[in-house]
């Protein structure tokens, strides 16, 4: 009888609300729809994912090696390894002139897990989150998960993505809990400049209420000089949360290793969270950060000046491709091109009426995989990822460019 019951259940009652208000990665889910069309043969390019082309260095692979040969495969500490927290501290010393005490740091399991546990140790239901957009598409899906609710402010690229302090004062109210962002910019490249920056901590110091998490993933790939962190102004330095790893500028995206700094009332709810959670991330891949944050930066400032190679490619490319505007970023590895003059465009077929119609019909159409701007809060633009080859730059650009001519 019980039996015949259970039967009669429609398994998709049974999940968490919280689970069915979240929305699939955008990212993710176009990277898998370019896998699947390779696996039927069809060569697709795909410039979806955020993720270095390049291989780890080769003194960071042998620090993993040897981690395993001296045995790392106990439990490390909740916060991470102790070495590896001073070489942290030493690290936003060394790079950004920032003083931490070690036990302000918390290693996650990347830094996505970072923030996710910064924002699960603030907010409360109801509590509200500011986020520029466009934004990286799982900051709204992360707030949704603590119940929160996301205050989007919207820039364009007539300003280069870039939102002012009279809209984050505007955004402000009482149950405001956290401004969140990114500089480099996923997925616009933008970057502040210390007054930009210094402007902001204005707004934040006559808000004590408010902290600032400040996504630092992307700093090592700057192409305009020194980055920026918001956190060196001492009238908010105890609203900061500064949030690194090792994913971006060391090419080690699936080592898994974020890493943190708060003040050490928030560092320990994040433990206390952490440790409830997933516990420390890898030991071995744990030894291998540490072999990256204590080299010089060599290796990095190399894989910088691919990128700019790369990004001034695919900008000279684009202008080619008509009635498609883009601005210049100074970071990261995307370019985030308006093409909000393509849509209601037709091939006599299909008609593209918004940014995701135009990434699937590129996709099927020229084979290249994009995402649109609709995931990143801003509808009418896509997101190129020059973290590829120079000829699959080239020969991406082509296709889209010989697809884009088809519609009129």
């Amino acid at each position: 009888m019980v039996t015949e019951t259970l039967l009669k259940v429609n398994p998709m009652d049974l999940l968490a609300d919280r689970v069915k208000a979240l929305s699939e990665s955008q990212t993710l889910a176009m990277t898998q729809k370019s896998r699947e069309l390779k696996a039927q043969g069809i060569d697709v390019i795909n410039l979806s994912i955020g993720e270095p082309d390049f291989t780890v260095p080769q003194h960071i692979k042998e620090a993993a090696k040897k981690a395993i040969d001296d045995n790392y495969s106990y439990y490390p500490p909740v916060a991470g390894y102790e070495d590896l927290r001073k070489a942290i501290v030493a690290k936003f010393k060394r790079d950004n002139n920032l003083e931490f005490k070690t036990e302000q740091i918390v290693v996650s399991n990347g830094a996505k897990h970072s923030i996710m546990n910064v924002i699960l140790s603030l907010v409360n239901a109801g509590d509200e989150v500011i986020i520029p957009a466009p934004y990286w598409v799982s900051y709204i899906e992360m707030i949704r998960l603590a119940r929160g609710k996301a205050v989007v402010i919207d820039s364009s690229i007539e300003n280069d993505f870039k939102v002012t302090p009279e809209q984050i004062e505007n955004a402000i109210t009482e149950k405001t809990k956290i401004f969140l962002y990114s500089s480099p910019s996923n997925p616009t490249g933008s970057l502040y400049t210390k007054d930009e920056l210094k402007a902001f901590a204005q707004v934040f110091a006559r808000h004590k209420q408010v902290m600032v998490v400040s996504d630092e993933i992307y700093e090592h790939i700057n192409f305009v000089g020194h980055h920026e962190s918001i956190a060196q102004f001492d009238e908010i330095k105890d609203q900061v949360v500064v949030v690194n790893g090792v994913s971006k500028g060391y090419a080690m995206p699936g080592y898994r290793i974020g890493y943190l700094a708060a003040p050490s009332w928030l560092a320990k709810a994040i433990i206390k969270i952490q440790g409830q959670m997933t516990s420390s991330p890898s030991s071995i891949a744990q030894m291998a950060a540490l072999a990256g944050l204590v080299n010089d930066n060599s290796t990095i400032y190399a894989m910088r000046d691919v990128f700019k190679h790369r990004r001034d490619l695919i900008l000279s490319l684009l202008k080619e491709v008509p009635d498609m505007k883009t601005n210049v970023p100074e970071g990261a590895f995307y370019v985030f091109a308006d093409i909000r003059s393509y849509i209601g465009r037709t091939n006599g077929d299909i008609t593209i009426h918004d940014d995701n119609e135009l990434c699937l019909y590129l996709l099927n159409d020229a084979h290249v995989a994009l995402v649109g701007g609709s995931a990143f809060g801003a509808p009418g633009y896509i997101r190129f990822s020059y973290a590829t080859s120079d000829e699959n730059i080239i020969e991406s650009v082509k296709r889209i460019k010989a697809s884009l001519g088809k519609l009129f």
